[in-house]
């Protein structure tokens, strides 16, 4: 059996003291289950793998809606059709010169199938 010890701090917090090895299974087995749930979302179409490169891009400075559009595969012209804006709006929105408000935006998002957060 693992002997456990608890100390009760000054303010009142109740502290476990654990040997090492227990506590390295025990953030193993975190780490399992965490990558089971991936792995499980991943299968499901609930989540994907993002390709190198597109994070590499992404990293270096490039617009995310427009990395994101041509990974997808998407013209500016079809994309901006889908979202309902102008192709030039797009343009700018991924040239930097307009932000583009949050509804356009988590509209891109949802088209482009990624989290608003992904893009901005």
């Amino acid at each position: 059996m693992t002997e456990v010890q608890t100390i009760i701090t000054e303010a009142g917090e109740t502290l476990v003291v654990l040997p090492k090895s227990t506590y390295d299974a025990l953030v193993n087995a975190a780490d399992i289950t965490a990558a089971d749930r991936t792995r499980a979302d991943i299968e499901a179409g609930r989540d994907e793998l993002v390709p190198g490169d597109i994070v590499d891009r992404i990293l270096d400075g490039e617009n995310p809606v427009r990395v994101w559009r041509q990974h997808r595969k998407l013209s500016a012209k079809a994309l901006a059709a889908d979202v309902g804006i102008s192709a030039a709006y797009l343009s700018e929105i991924e040239t930097g010169k307009k932000e583009g408000s949050v509804s356009v935006l988590k509209t891109i998002a949802e088209r482009l199938g990624v989290d608003l957060d992904d893009i901005v």
